[in-house]
């Protein structure tokens, strides 16, 4: 996908690059030969498809096995691949950095805005509200038009919020809560309309899931997403699956799309292959329709020219630049977003969380025991080997996961500040920062779950 160029200095050779194919190209083998799990293999197919774009960008020659590159004349402006580069698109996030990507590079990368103090301070004064510590934090870090969002706001124009979830498994993990809790606060703040999209299909398609596991899956998150506490008079939640063939708005949307986007941009943009099936190149219509207000005239009158907030993690960003490209010709707003950080593995950051393996996140069916043995055995440490060696030198909250965790789930300012001064200078150890997780954590996901207890099949049915 054309995101995922990097034009760093730093940038590997030719030969670098042909070692790195010829390595990644050993991987894919030896994980089909195992077997391996088929997201598994489809994310090392992607990252062999780059690197074989990288090396003839570079070398202006294909990637031949056997025969490296001797005599190639270099292309000035080609994509590069750095060492400290980080890799990210809607299905695959990694990084080299025990801190993470690097999010003004991405900023960079992906042409968006960063999310200022004097962005912050206008929406404080714009809507008397104190900014949500995800803002305030950095954890909504980049924007496209918010200003165009305050702006419509200052002048009484209405718009709304949409945003979704992948329904990939049937419990989610707290990571998931990011988006959702933000939204929520938007929704408080800005008192406006709600859209969820529940992209079962999507994971049909990319998952070895039956259609009916898929939707089934999308029914229980929904009970999650309805136990965040949204307004249930102004937000809909809705399968693909499901609502597509009761909406003719919803259709009518998709097909506009699909016809002002070439086969070559979606390849261009999501790195698909000749190889990937056709429901995986229309689906990016699918996703991009819920940002125009015509595709629910239930909801606003078939008014067709309300703009739309989109918080979302940003690796989900390509849709939405597709979404904004197409959006004038066919004579609809730009969607606005807000875009989050990315979410770690107890493991670290390095580290992608999955749900198959329960110890790489903690999960809203989890007890407090669990969540407590999770913390204290898989969450990773900025600490020093030794008591004696912590005391004299200090931890470092930049690669500790359990204080990472407490930035997205302790409201407290103070508090928070206060455990990164103890753990910097030693006074704090690993243990007792990991004990300040597990007490902010149990109660909040005990407290989910009993909402969750509370949400009936009727209300996931109704769409909330």
């Amino acid at each position: 996908m054309s995101n995922r160029q990097n034009c760093d200095s730093g940038s590997l050779s030719a030969l670098e690059l042909f070692e790195r194919v010829t390595i990644q190209g050993d991987k894919v083998r030896s994980l089909k030969a195992a077997e391996a799990p088929k997201d598994e293999i489809d994310t090392a197919v992607r990252l062999l498809l780059s690197l074989k774009l990288m090396y003839k960008a570079t070398t202006g020659q294909d990637y031949k096995a056997g025969s490296p590159p001797t005599d190639f004349t270099p292309v000035n402006n080609a994509p590069a691949l750095a060492e400290d580069d980080d890799f990210v698109d809607p299905w695959t996030v990694q990084t080299s950095s025990a801190k993470g990507v690097d999010y003004d590079k991405l900023i960079v990368r992906f042409g968006s805005s960063k999310v200022d103090k004097e962005l912050i301070s206008r929406i404080e004064r714009v809507t008397g509200q104190k900014p949500h510590h995800f803002l305030r934090r950095g954890i909504f870090f980049s924007h496209r038009d918010m200003n165009q969002i305050l702006d419509a706001y200052e002048n009484k124009k209405p718009f709304y919020l949409y945003t979704g979830r992948g329904p990939s498994s049937e419990a989610m993990h707290v990571g998931h809560l990011i988006p959702f809790i933000f939204t929520k606060w938007l929704q408080e703040v800005f008192d406006i309309p709600l859209v969820i999209q529940l992209t079962d299909d999507e994971k049909y398609l990319w998952k070895d899931l039956t259609v009916k596991r898929a939707n089934e899956y999308a029914i229980e998150n929904a009970k999650d997403i309805i136990a965040c506490g949204f307004n249930i008079n102004k937000t809909f939640i809705f399968s693909d699956l499901d609502y597509l063939g009761m909406s003719p708005g919803f259709y009518k949307n998709i097909v506009k799309i699909q016809k002002h986007v070439t086969f070559n941009q979606v390849k261009g943009i999501f790195g698909f292959t000749d190889s990937d099936c056709i429901g995986k190149i229309s689906f990016p219509a699918i996703q991009a329709a819920p940002s125009f207000s015509s595709t629910f005239p239930q909801i606003f009158k078939g008014k067709e020219d309300i703009q739309c907030l989109i918080p979302c993690a940003i690796d989900q960003d390509p849709y939405f630049r597709m979404t904004r490209d197409v959006a004038p010709r066919l004579g609809y707003p730009k969607p606005a977003l807000l875009h989050s950080i990315f979410f770690p593995a107890l493991q670290g950051a390095q580290t992608k969380m999955s749900a198959s393996d329960p110890n790489s996140s903690i999960f809203l069916t989890d007890t407090p025991k669990q969540i407590k043995t999770k913390i204290n055995k898989h969450a990773f440490s900025g600490g020093k080997d030794t008591i004696e060696e912590h005391r004299k030198y200090g931890g470092n909250c930049d690669v500790d996961v359990s204080y990472m965790y407490l930035t997205f789930f302790l409201e407290d300012d103070d508090k928070l500040e206060q455990l990164k001064q103890d753990y910097t200078s030693g006074a704090l150890l690993t243990g007792e920062l990991k004990k300040a997780l597990i007490e902010t954590l149990q109660p909040l996901i005990a407290a989910h779950q009993e909402r969750r207890k509370q949400v009936t099949n009727e209300m996931v049915l109704l769409g909330c």
